[in-house]
């Protein structure tokens, strides 16, 4: 996706639920800053304090199982991934960033947690830079809001059950 992602709607009925936040250690100075965009998102729709958890782990690949065992608690309304992997001269690059999309969606659609996506796949450490607060936006952010979005979306779907 190129540029900065559109405004989200995000539903008053996420207000005071409880989120995490995992952020990848690997390019750790890049993923605070997206862990900084997600917090603050957050912030922004009335979760703060210890409503907020953030948790650290190695690195993107170890998001989707830090993501699954925040789930399983059944504690929040929706769970954060951050974190960046810029391409080097193999491809563990794509084996990475490939693995990562795919188990962060698997949880989510396991465990009915709504598990957003806010890594940067980046070919450079500028391009990931750009994408952490830049000219394009904070992928933490935009995955922050997403995460509040579902979240409400799945409250409001769960409380139109049995009326029609």
């Amino acid at each position: 996706m190129a540029g900065i992602a559109p405004k989200r709607r995000v539903a008053p009925a996420v207000r005071g639920q409880r989120f995490a936040v995992v952020a990848a250690r690997f390019n750790e100075p890049i993923s605070k800053k997206l862990l900084d965009g997600a917090v603050t998102a957050l912030a922004d729709h009335a979760v703060t304090g210890l409503a907020v958890e953030v948790h650290w782990v190695p690195g993107s690949f170890e998001l989707a199982q830090a993501a699954r065992a925040l789930a399983r608690t059944g504690r929040f309304a929706g769970i954060v991934c951050v974190g960046a992997v810029i391409k080097g001269a193999t491809p563990h690059f794509e084996y990475v960033c490939g693995a990562a999309a795919q188990g962060i969606m698997r949880v989510g659609l396991d465990t009915g947690v709504p598990v957003t996506f806010g890594v940067i796949t980046a070919l450079t450490e500028e391009q990931a830079w750009e994408r952490a607060g830049g000219a394009v936006g904070n992928r933490g952010e935009e995955a922050a809001l997403a995460a509040l979005e579902m979240a409400g979306w799945l409250r409001t779907l769960s409380g139109r059950r049995g009326k029609r």
